[in-house]
């Protein structure tokens, strides 16, 4: 009996996450086709969808083992959907990819990441830290965004280094570690409950972590990077303050 209550509960819960796509989604795509929104813009706002997903998705469901079962039944059926109709003309006047199939590529990246992150710290680390991924995953997808349009509108001071892949600039990359750490002491300040000068001395360490990584991940992996990176610095962190505490 219990077991057909979470299996309803799950199923409820893949219909709210549907919806919020639906709901958070739909606005974005028609403003994208009534060219209300520069590509950069309607970029970083699909972006940014996929980004606040982390938070139902770390909410509905009953295990890790369900969640990365949704997130990767989620790539299984909108990878093929996207494969058929990206060559469309619909397709042309919302998408935002600078290269053909880029989009495909990101979704399986930044979900194979969420399901890594699931693994890890819920599946392997316990219950009481699956917070963790919900730091990674809004600390890389507010900051990517803020780096990306602060850079692109206001950013004029270019970064000159070798192993750096196209143009980055200081204000780009000062933007990200400004946003990357408001998110992730706001976002510690909620889930953990610990005194919020802790959660700034976190968001000091760890924002320039994800904004140096962030920096010179190249070919757009830092959808796979800056995640890992934030969420394993604030473990790290987490416990040395709490072995500071006993």
């Amino acid at each position: 009996m219990q077991l057909i209550e979470m299996l309803a509960n799950d199923l409820f819960g893949f219909g709210l996450l549907i919806g919020y796509f639906v709901i958070a989604g739909l606005p974005m795509v028609l403003l994208k086709t009534s060219n209300r929104l520069s590509f950069e813009v309607a970029r970083k706002l699909y972006h940014l969808v996929i980004t606040v997903s982390i938070i139902p998705i770390m909410t509905l469901f009953s295990s890790w083992h369900v969640t990365v079962l949704v997130v990767l039944f989620l790539m299984a059926i909108i990878y093929p959907i996207l494969a058929r109709v990206e060559n469309t003309s619909f397709f042309e006047r919302i998408a935002v990819e600078r290269s053909n199939g880029e989009f495909k590529q990101s979704l399986v990246v930044v979900q194979i990441t969420i399901a890594i992150l699931i693994v890890v710290f819920w599946g392997l680390l316990g219950d009481s830290w699956k917070y963790v991924v919900i730091v990674a995953v809004l600390a890389w997808g507010f900051g990517d965004a803020a780096a990306a349009l602060v850079g692109k509108t206001f950013g004029k001071n270019h970064i000159q280094h070798p192993w750096l892949e196209g143009k980055k600039t200081y204000e780009g990359t000062f933007a990200m570690f400004i946003v990357a750490g408001l998110t992730i002491f706001f976002t510690l300040l909620i889930f953990t409950g610990q005194p919020w000068y802790l959660n700034v001395a976190v968001a000091l360490l760890v924002a320039p972590i994800g904004a140096t990584v962030e920096l010179f991940t190249r070919r757009g992996m830092d959808t796979l990077t800056v995640p890992l990176a934030v969420g394993f610095s604030v473990l790290l962190l987490m416990l040395f303050l709490s072995f500071l505490s006993i």
